[in-house]
């Protein structure tokens, strides 16, 4: 399950957490709606805090992209993007054995030269 969701910003609505159901081409999509404080605060519902497990303290990263706030925690991002990079990297090579050797490597060559 994707940690991405999304709000529409270009609407102003008046109810507290009023859920919606928008049927668009067969494609069922549930909205819940929630309101912007004075303060420039949303709260997230309970209920898709607790499907994209998310906690209190958890830092989420926000961006807009075309009239569409996008709220995506941290760590989601970082999955994300891990996902993303997995297909440059061949199965059977493991980047943090090959940094661990790298850094004995180092170590090694550091305490040669110190040695003299």
């Amino acid at each position: 399950m994707s940690l991405l969701f999304e709000f529409d910003i270009s609407n102003e609505y008046d109810i507290l957490s009023e859920k919606i159901i928008a049927m668009s081409n067969d494609i069922v999509m549930k909205y819940d709606k929630t309101r912007l404080n004075d303060n420039g605060r949303i709260v997230i519902p309970a209920g898709i805090r607790q499907e994209l497990g998310l906690r209190p303290g958890d830092t989420l990263l926000l961006s807009v992209e075309g009239g569409v706030l996008k709220i995506e925690s941290q760590q989601a991002r970082i999955r994300r993007v891990q996902q993303s990079l997995r297909k440059f990297i061949p199965p059977d090579r493991v980047l943090s054995d090959e940094l661990v050797t790298e850094r004995d490597d180092e170590a090694q060559r550091e305490m040669e030269e110190w040695l003299g």
